[in-house]
């Protein structure tokens, strides 16, 4: 068992070294000399836990899966919340402030890391909209929401969210960017049926964007 925990504890020394590296080089301009040199390891040692510097990054990928996903989840499965603050609350633990979320985002939206970035939105992409389908369906057993496509709305949402404002993608000046807020609660009150004007409250919450919604 001792053994086992040291192979762990030294891969996390190592992905805890990338990770670092990465911020400050980028990963193209970090070489696996760096992160040998940082955690004091052969390269053998290296090649044991990872293939790759693509497979450390693959690895530190995951611990960001685990971290915006779990925030999802875990603001998803709490019913207290009612159906509508619950969907934007899931929306701004991933892009916003949630603990430790903006510090994620602000590592990959470094243009260095750009393949980095393209990972994680693969993530995003493909592990958020069953998140929110749950949610719609909810709120569709109560009436709130009229779709046949829960899943397939959640998934059009993600995706304009994590193109349209990401600043990497899309430069837009403050007017423009509350325009689209505006247009995207518009076409989304009529992707889930409800009734015009249901969604700007929820508009104005996410357009915060300092986190005091986000308990």
């Amino acid at each position: 068992m001792r053994i086992v925990k040291e192979a762990e504890e030294r891969r996390n020394e190592i992905l805890d070294a990338a990770d670092q590296l990465f911020g400050q080089k980028g990963f193209d301009g970090t070489s696996t000399n760096d992160i040998l040199e940082k955690v004091g390891i052969a390269r053998g040692t290296l090649y044991y836990h990872f293939k790759s510097k693509e497979d450390i990054m693959d690895a530190l990928i995951e611990r960001y899966n685990v971290r915006l996903l779990g925030a999802a989840q875990e603001v998803a499965a709490d019913k207290s919340i009612p159906v509508y603050e619950r969907i934007m609350r899931v929306v701004m633990a991933l892009n916003i402030s949630g603990e430790g979320s903006q510090e994620v985002m602000d590592h990959i939206h470094k243009p260095q890391n750009a393949l980095m970035h393209q990972k994680i939105q693969k993530v995003i992409v493909r592990g958020v909209p069953p998140i929110l389908g749950e949610i719609i369906r909810e709120g569709i057993e109560e009436g709130l929401f009229h779709t046949p496509y829960p899943f397939e709305v959640m998934e059009m949402v993600v995706i304009y969210l994590n193109t349209i404002f990401d600043q990497d993608m899309i430069e837009m000046t403050e007017e423009g960017r509350l325009s689209r807020l505006q247009a995207f609660a518009f076409n989304i009150e009529r992707l889930l049926g409800v009734e015009s004007g249901s969604l700007l409250h929820l508009m104005q919450m996410f357009d915060g964007g300092n986190g005091e919604h986000h308990e």
